[in-house]
């Protein structure tokens, strides 16, 4: 049956185009359900065996919920215990349409044949597909095909052969949907109380999320925070430039202070500064908000205080007036005022579930209890649990369903427990969750794409290839490493000159475009590599045998072959898909490497960083040969080519690098890359071997982040740290998905494979190069993290230390100090909040300095420091460092927080 509507639109030259929409309708859809007797199926979907035990319906039934519930509660649909559901066509298009990471959950649990959930595609079925009436909203006309829908099942199954009647029981928290329902004669309950109904697991109550009815059940009547602006209103005044909007970034080391990234037009952004509870007005971290500017002389600077959120003492969630006073404004900065504002309104939240550890009540018996995240930038949540008791001292993830206006805190609801804190398993699952890691097993779908074993290189592979098997290939690589992506050869040529080929693994034969496995490599975007463990991109068939080029053994492989003189310089560039037999692989060793020990797992030694010049070999070729295809590339697809740039840092981002060099009488030259890696090489002091790689620490930390991008969405393509007009990654397709596109891209280039649309189209490489960039930034987090942690385990297990290190920063009441032993970075306070704080001079006028109590502390002077494991708070452990050369008398040093290992981050990303 075919539907038809026909609009008229108004084009921009002033005419007018008819426009007609077909909409098809079948009378043959099946229901999904083993009572069924009607419907013609293969497979049922709804079983009998996975009928839920409930006091409200002792019935064998199915759930039918409506968009909100599945919004809401998806962490309750997950669980186990809830099977036989089904998910309306108008459902899922709503669900798709209002949160992307809900939707995909849903898809998740739709393809589970354990849990029983059926899609029912409503919309196009001849009885229960609807028409909009006129002046009806579209929200209100899917109420009504949810209805619709569930009336239909319930007298499509009326006479389901069985002894107590199937039912078909509607869930919803919308209070007129509930009502409209029931006057319809449909079996209709919320979801809290069909939840609570459930006899085989009790605690799934706990994961309930709060809805609007539930909210003002707990909290407070007293208002602590402005009205949010709604939507529109919003929307206009960023219009009109009475607000603007961007991206929320709270502190790490003041819970009363935020920035806003305020996205500008092109590349031009700019930063604000947001201070005080009621300026931040109840936005979390990575929320998209709009933001009114305030009046200059109201602007402030940046605070220079750690002010970390302490919480109730008790559960008293009203607040005493000691805790209100705390909490109201926030310290005022020392520094150069910044453009100020406050959140007006959030425009988008980017809420997820987080990880972190309860926060028990002190109050007897209590079900409300405030769980505190491991992320500092989030705040404390409040939750209702039964199960505190159990859930004490455990890892555990809540969700935030809202944050009242009257509420010192967000309301959240438990959503699951990950283990006991502390545990090597449970803190790895925490950092990748905290980091956004997909780290799931692969699927059946993904794994039913990877070639069948035993897999052999055919004859049709060989005649479309090279057979450059007789040269004499080899690989360099660490110690252990099973992901071998490229490899080397060089040989004499009969007219004097050199060839040398770089030969990377061909993963795009294998990964084909759009299928499952090339979705889940595009979506995790990067191998990471944690200590001790490594997250695959790929399917281990691929990573570690069928793609690594491992010594003798024929592999497929994508080459990029030069002709060179004796000065070194290119004569010919050539590239070809081909089969390869390395015959070596030499070794290298790693930055930073923990020896592990073999029973327990446990960090016994770190070494730091071995290079030879076996690296800047394979380096100096690998970054050639992403040279050399950027230029093929981009020839070929001026439009749609991935690239990769790394924009010059503004100039004022070298001044404490200058400065540093200053306190030597050397000058650093940052006209251009090259004049500054030259004055790099040419800084040395004498007897100072160290100080060389100070400066180069430094110099890292003046960079900006390199980027990929769409050639045909930007302009900019240089690549300031290679001084390079332009680059891509083409040299690692195992663990980066960006050099399969790459691939990709060559391959239709030189003729060797066939382009498909996504691939030509600018907007889908450039959405894609955004989550590049995503995962390869949560993947660096994850893998210093990671590198944290066992850092942490290894200064547990050995106690007490005395190392040397060097001054790397100088604060206004610290000293951040490196050890080069460990690669380890940690901060000195020169104050104790238990005791009066010593006399402190800071001056930053020439050089940067610090005096102590009449003693000068200098960048890269040595010191040396006792470290040892803080594990008092055993969600936040602390590497401790304390002051015992030189000697400060009457000066108590204060425990540090460990920073990111700088050792870790020293090295160059390209």
């Amino acid at each position: 049956m075919l539907k038809s509507k026909t609009f008229v639109k108004k084009t921009r030259s002033g005419g007018i185009m008819k426009i007609v929409r077909e909409h098809y309708l079948r009378d043959d859809i099946w229901c999904g359900s083993e009572f069924c007797t009607e419907c013609k199926q293969d497979e049922s979907v709804l079983q009998k065996d996975a009928c839920i035990e409930s006091n409200l319906c002792v019935f064998p039934h199915y759930l039918l919920p409506d968009t909100n519930v599945v919004l809401s509660q998806i962490d309750i649909l997950e669980d186990p215990l809830i099977k036989n559901v089904i998910i309306l066509q108008t459902v899922l298009q709503e669900v798709r349409h209002r949160s992307a990471p809900i939707y995909k959950r849903l898809k998740d649990i739709l393809h589970d044949k354990e849990k029983h959930f059926y899609t029912f595609t409503n919309e196009h079925h001849r009885e229960t597909y609807i028409e909009r009436e006129p002046g009806e909203s579209a929200n209100d006309r899917n109420d009504r095909a949810i209805r619709v829908s569930t009336k239909w099942y319930s007298d499509h199954l009326k006479n389901a052969r069985t002894e107590e009647g199937l039912r078909i029981v509607l869930l919803t928290n919308d209070r007129e949907n509930k009502d409209k329902s029931e006057e319809a004669g449909l079996l209709t309950y919320r979801c809290e109380e069909y939840i609570k109904s459930l006899i085989a697991n009790p605690e799934l109550v706990d994961r309930l999320a709060l809805t609007n009815d539930d909210k003002n059940d707990i909290t407070s009547s007293k208002v602590l925070f402005p009205e949010h602006l709604p939507l529109s209103r919003i929307q206009s005044g960023i219009k009109s430039g009475t607000f603007l909007q961007g991206t929320f970034r709270a502190s790490r080391d003041n819970y009363l202070e935020a920035t806003v990234f305020v996205h500008g037009e092109g590349d031009e952004s700019t930063e604000v500064l947001i201070q005080g509870l009621q300026n931040l007005n109840r936005a979390v971290h990575q929320d998209l908000v709009a933001v009114e500017m305030l009046p200059q002389n109201q602007w402030v600077g940046p605070s220079s205080v750690v002010l970390q959120d302490e919480g109730p003492k008790d559960d008293d969630v009203t607040g005493d007036d000691e805790e209100e006073k705390a909490l109201k404004g926030a310290v005022v900065g020392a520094g150069p005022r910044k453009p100020t504002a406050r959140v007006v309104g959030i425009i988008k939240r980017n809420w997820r579930p987080f990880c972190g550890m309860l926060f028990l009540s002190q109050i007897k018996e209590a079900t409300r209890h405030l769980f505190t995240p491991a992320d500092r930038r989030i705040p404390r949540i409040r939750i209702e649990t039964r199960q505190a008791s159990t859930l004490a001292g455990q890892r555990i993830m809540v969700a935030i369903d809202g944050w009242p206006k009257h509420s010192r805190y967000p309301n959240g609801h438990f959503v699951r427990s990950l283990g006991c804190a502390g545990d090597k398993e449970t803190e790895t699952e925490v950092l990748l969750l905290e980091h956004d890691v997909p780290h799931q097993d692969f699927s059946q779908a993904v794994l039913s794409f990877l070639p069948k074993m035993p897999w052999s290189i055919t004859e049709e592979d060989m005649a479309v290839r090279e057979d450059l098997r007789h040269l004499t290939v080899c690989s360099v690589d660490p110690p252990g490493c099973t992901d071998i992506d490229d490899a080397l050869h060089c040989r004499d040529l009969p007219n004097g000159n050199q060839e040398v080929g770089v030969h990377i693994a061909d993963v795009s034969h294998f990964i084909r475009p759009g299928n499952a496995l090339d979705q889940e490599a595009a979506s995790r975007g990067t191998t990471v590599y944690l200590t001790g463990r490594r997250i695959d991109m790929v399917p281990e068939l691929l990573s570690s045998n069928l793609c690594s080029l491992r010594c003798n053994v024929e592999r497929l492989a994508f080459s990029c072959i030069w002709e060179i003189n004796e000065k070194a310089e290119i004569i010919k560039t050539r590239f070809a898909k081909s089969v390869i037999n390395s015959k070596a692989s030499e070794l290298t060793n790693l930055t930073v490497r923990f020896h592990i020990d073999s029973e327990t797992h446990d960090p016994i030694d770190l070494q730091t960083k071995e290079l030879k010049d076996t690296n800047s070999m394979v380096e100096e070729f690998m970054l050639l040969a992403n040279i050399s295809v950027a230029q093929k590339i981009y020839e070929e697809f001026s439009e749609c080519a991935l690239l990769r740039k790394h924009p010059a840092p503004p100039p004022s981002n070298y001044d404490i690098l200058n400065k540093a060099a200053k306190s030597k009488n050397l000058v650093i030259h940052t006209d251009s890359a090259k004049a500054l890696a030259d004055s790099l090489d040419a800084a040395r002091v004498d007897n100072f071997p160290y100080f060389n790689t100070l400066l180069r620490i430094l110099a890292t930390r003046c960079m900006m982040q390199a980027v990929y991008f769409c050639s045909g969405m930007d302009s900019d393509f240089h690549h300031y740290g290679l001084a390079s007009p332009i680059y891509t990654h083409f040299t690692s397709p195992i663990r980066r998905y960006s050099d399969i596109i790459v691939h990709r891209l060559l391959a239709v280039a030189i003729g060797a494979d066939s382009t498909y649309p996504d691939l030509m189209d600018k907007h889908k490489q450039s959405a894609l190069c955004n989550n590049l960039n995503y995962r390869h930034k949560m993947a660096q987090y994850a893998q210093r993290a990671s590198v944290a942690f066992h850092t942490q385990l290894f200064f547990k297990s050995r106690g007490i230390m005395n190392e040397e290190g060097f001054i790397l920063f100088v604060r206004k009441n610290a000293i951040i100090i490196l050890i080069p032993k460990f690669g380890l970075e940690g901060t000195v306070f020169f104050e104790n909040k238990n005791k009066p704080s010593p006399k402190l001079v800071f001056n930053d006028e020439v050089a940067t300095t610090l005096t102590v109590e009449g003693h000068t502390f200098n960048m890269f002077d040595k010191v040396k420091v006792t470290i040892s494991l803080d594990a008092s708070n055993i969600q936040h452990q602390k590497i401790r460092m304390s002051l015992v050369e030189p000697v400060i008398p009457g000066v108590s040093v204060a425990p540090s927080e460990p920073n990111e290992p700088e050792a870790k981050k020293a090295k160059l990303d390209h």
